[in-house]
């Protein structure tokens, strides 16, 4: 077995959502999951079928995140994955949703931080063994920074 380290490249102003599921389904459901959430929606995704032909699906309402999800799978090239590609919607207003699809075996992360990918290469195959999703931490939060933190929550609209 080989290990192997992926970085994702996705737009500066996007979050992403990496995930395992094990049906060609996924696609048409995992559509559904993110408009039926978020009017209007922007993006792409790709799922990589692990049997059969093989193919990366894809669909979305943005080309540009469509060839973006299609991509990074290209680069992973590890079976029955997703990769979540969005704009102007965070992976919040999507999440439960995309949890919810029954295909759906595994989230590895939601983020608009930098990605590595930690992937298996064997005989068989390439699977993900885990990411690591943005930097470590820096230090302990102090009270200017919850209230940063508190502000930046409201400003967003997530707290009142």
């Amino acid at each position: 077995m080989e290990l192997r380290l992926e970085q994702l490249q996705f737009p500066s102003d996007a979050n992403i959502i990496l995930g395992q599921s094990h049906f060609i389904k996924s696609v048409e459901d995992l559509y559904e999951a993110l408009v039926n959430s978020v009017p209007g929606i922007k993006f792409g995704l790709a799922f990589s079928e692990a049997s059969g032909p093989c193919l990366i699906r894809k669909d979305g309402t943005d080309m540009e995140l469509i060839d973006c999800a299609v991509t990074n799978l290209l680069r992973l090239a590890a079976g029955h994955t997703f990769l979540i590609v969005l704009r102007d919607a965070f992976p919040i207003n999507v999440l439960n949703a995309v949890k919810d699809c029954r295909e759906v075996a595994h989230v590895f992360c939601a983020t608009a931080n930098p990605v590595q990918v930690v992937l298996a290469q064997t005989e068989q195959g390439s699977g993900i063994l885990g990411v690591i999703d943005g930097s470590p931490p820096q230090e302990i939060e102090l009270d200017t920074d919850i209230s940063h933190r508190k502000k930046f929550l409201r400003d967003i609209g997530y707290k009142r």
